[in-house]
């Protein structure tokens, strides 16, 4: 038992290793896991694993998966109930986030309008959903407005995986910019079926004939991944992508 225990905990620490590596973390991360594998492993866990998830698109899915078993309404419904009691900018971001996480993407945005006339303009928080509520509304030059200044404001947010694919999917919609090297940048990040499936999308619809052949290696990587999605849940989030990619390469992409 004693071998299988210390065995499961140096599994664990490769496990945030690998992912202290993709996700390009100090390397003072990789002596704290390997030196003090279970310490480490719990370290690492709450300081970069779990804030990283919950603002992951997969991380979120999974709060509000759960959530919406649970009680559907109730953080919409606790949110108001705040905002009413005490109409703080703190609580109008609670709020507009809890409208962007139901699909009420309009109502979202006004209360994070009205929260960006004040001193939190430049809260990521705030910038963040105004980017997500952007995207859904298909205003690709507004959300890639709202993603500038975050950046401007803190730069290390660009290697979170969401926000690297959020910033080359604004460009996309925009047309502007280094589009490519923003989906390569986004794909070291995000590898997730979804950044892979969106680049394959705009190598197909604005690419050179000859990145037909990368997008068609992207949509059979989605294909073969799929393989390995091992749960209901993750089978369920990732859905669509799997569609895409199956729609994709039927078509001869």
């Amino acid at each position: 038992m004693p071998v299988l225990g210390v065995g499961l905990h140096v599994l664990i620490a490769l496990y945030f290793a690998v992912h202290a590596i993709r996700h390009r973390q100090n390397n003072y991360w990789l002596f704290i896991l390997f030196a003090f594998p279970l310490m480490g492993s719990v370290a690492y866990f709450f300081a970069i694993y779990l804030p990283d998830l919950r603002q992951s698109r997969v991380g979120r899915n999974a709060v509000r998966a759960l959530a919406n078993i649970v009680d559907p309404t109730r953080e919409l419904r606790a949110a108001e109930q705040a905002f009413d009691m005490a109409p703080t900018i703190g609580n109008r971001i609670r709020l507009a986030s809890a409208l962007l996480e139901t699909g009420a993407y309009q109502a979202a945005l006004e209360q994070y309008q009205q929260a960006a006339n004040g001193p939190f303009a430049s809260d990521p928080e705030l910038l963040i959903g105004m980017t997500r509520v952007w995207l859904e509304l298909d205003a690709p030059a507004c959300a890639l407005e709202a993603l500038e200044k975050l950046f401007a404001t803190y730069p290390q947010r660009r290697q979170q995986p969401d926000l690297a694919l959020f910033y080359a999917r604004a460009l996309a919609g925009n047309a502007s910019g280094d589009i490519r090297a923003a989906f390569d940048a986004a794909l070291t990040i995000a590898s997730g079926p979804e950044a892979k499936c969106r680049y394959a999308d705009w190598l197909v619809a604005h690419g050179l004939e000859t990145d037909r052949a990368q997008a068609r290696a992207l949509y059979e990587e989605i294909v073969g991944d799929s393989r390995y999605w091992d749960n209901h849940h993750a089978r369920e989030i990732n859905r669509e992508w799997l569609q895409r990619a199956r729609t994709a390469l039927a078509g001869g992409a």
